[in-house]
């Protein structure tokens, strides 16, 4: 199998599928999303999508990992990039589908909320008016900016008045308002890892001393747990109502006895569940690939005329 994995740049996670892949006995190429080229028509190179001169759509499957910043026109080319390829017959893991639906607060609380999973109330809105309705109707908020990750942007606030300087500032810069109940958690979550359709791993969170979040990235104290049968389900559940064929999926278990399912991330780093449970993490993303490549040529063989 020749893999490609498209990446903002090298380091842990790519080095570790490259092994991953490597051990099995595939080829593998890490390559910068950055660096695409688009060639249309039937002149001179044909038509194919490229990065560093590697013919991407010639892969037998392609490794979506982070996606770098950038402008709007830059990152909807990446994405549909990533869906090109897709419906060219080439598996990507995870699709740009399931990419789309996790990097979104609002499209993955709604999905999560459809499948019926329990998810803290929360209003997302535009004017700020209707911002602040929501922060004096449900009291202590978590407000999160609608894309982000490991922490950044969230504030936690229960004064009306500090939540108003809060959101004045965020009004300023034209952002879509956030705004969710605040879930008494004890500085703790757990992060559960799913890979085809199976719980992998999962580690408990403990936020730092002084901190409320739970981001190992921000310095929380992770250790391995083995997850009780409905909280897998949740985690199952989660992970399937976004289509992703890998996810960290975020539960927060309250001082009161709910379970929350907060986020399901589709492009999850894992190298502080590894360092916690000793899973090969990236070996288990590979096996699944291989098993998606396997189906996608069965498809083809069976769907190829006569």
């Amino acid at each position: 199998m020749q893999a490609v994995i498209l990446s903002a740049r090298t380091g842990w996670h790519t080095d570790e599928l490259c092994r991953a892949l490597s051990a099995r006995g595939h080829v593998s190429v890490v390559l910068p999303y950055e660096k695409l080229i688009a060639t249309l028509g039937s002149g001179g190179a044909g038509t194919g999508l490229s990065s560093e001169g590697a013919a991407i759509l010639e892969a037998d499957a392609v490794l979506a990992r982070i996606i770098p910043s950038g402008t709007l026109e830059q990152i909807i080319f990446r994405v549909d990039a990533l869906h090109w390829i897709e419906e060219r017959g080439v598996p990507v893991v995870n699709s740009p589908r399931a990419i789309e639906r996790a990097v979104d607060k609002f499209y993955t609380d709604a999905l999560l909320r459809e499948a019926g999973l329990p998810t803290p109330e929360t209003v997302v809105c535009e004017n700020m008016a209707d911002a602040m309705a929501a922060v004096r109707a449900l009291g202590e908020v978590v407000i999160k900016p609608i894309f982000g990750s490991m922490g950044h942007g969230l504030v936690r606030v229960s004064d009306p008045d500090v939540a108003f300087r809060v959101l004045k500032s965020l009004d300023q810069v034209r952002s879509v308002f956030y705004i969710q109940r605040a879930v008494d958690h004890g500085g703790r979550d757990i992060r559960a890892f799913v890979v085809g359709g199976r719980v992998l791993g999962a580690i408990e969170r403990r936020a730092p001393e002084g901190d409320w979040r739970t981001n190992v990235a921000r310095g929380a104290d992770a250790r391995a747990i083995d997850l009780p049968a409905d909280w897998a389900q949740l985690a199952l559940r989660a992970a399937a109502a976004i289509g992703a064929d890998y996810a960290g999926v975020d539960l927060l278990p309250s001082r009161d006895g709910q379970v929350f399912v907060l986020e399901v991330n589709g492009i999850p780093g894992w190298q502080g569940l590894q360092q916690a449970t000793g899973l090969d993490v990236a070996g288990a993303i590979v096996d699944h690939l291989e098993t998606r490549v396997r189906s996608s040529s069965l498809n083809a063989a069976e769907n190829r005329p006569a």
